[in-house]
């Protein structure tokens, strides 16, 4: 069993948060009921620069859509996957080969060998964790509230 915890380091999620620009979302649904697409439109709503990957489709939240990472005509700072844990390590082979800066693993979405992949690749991992809801704890309105950021304060101030 994978220990998670090494993924899931506060710090490094909010660096991630705070220095992206540029998500390839791998896995990105046209359907608005699907997570995927909760979450691509919640993180373009924040100013991040959004890439859908999904070979079925074309154009989503108003995008060009891309078959694989391999197709991506920009830099990319973070791969988001919504794909299913067998999936991730051609997908973590994929990133390293752009030189994606990390490789975040949605919910669910946990596999040692992808894992390991990407970090020989010398990308970021993290694992088990929505961006979204970690977008929301560290910089959102949940941080105002002081949800799971170790203090109460109305001080924004970058990383802790």
């Amino acid at each position: 069993m994978t220990d998670l915890g090494q993924y899931q380091d506060p710090l490094t999620i909010q660096r991630v948060l705070n220095t992206a620009r540029t998500i390839a979302i791998v896995g990105l649904s046209s359907n608005e009921l699907r997570a995927s697409y909760f979450v691509g439109y919640y993180l373009k709503r924040h100013g991040y620069r959004v890439i859908p990957v999904n070979p079925r489709e074309s154009e989503i939240l108003g995008e060009t859509c891309y078959p694989s990472l391999l197709d991506v005509p920009v830099p990319v700072d973070v791969v988001d996957v919504f794909r299913a844990p067998q999936a991730l390590p051609g997908i973590a082979r994929e990133a390293v080969e752009i030189h994606a800066g990390t490789l975040w693993c949605q919910f669910g979405v946990i596999n040692e060998e992808g894992a390991r992949i990407a970090e020989d690749g010398g990308l970021t991992v993290i694992m088990d964790r929505c961006m979204k809801i970690e977008h929301a704890r560290y910089i959102g309105r949940m941080h105002w509230l002081g949800f799971n950021t170790q203090r109460i304060t109305s001080v924004r101030s970058g990383l802790q």
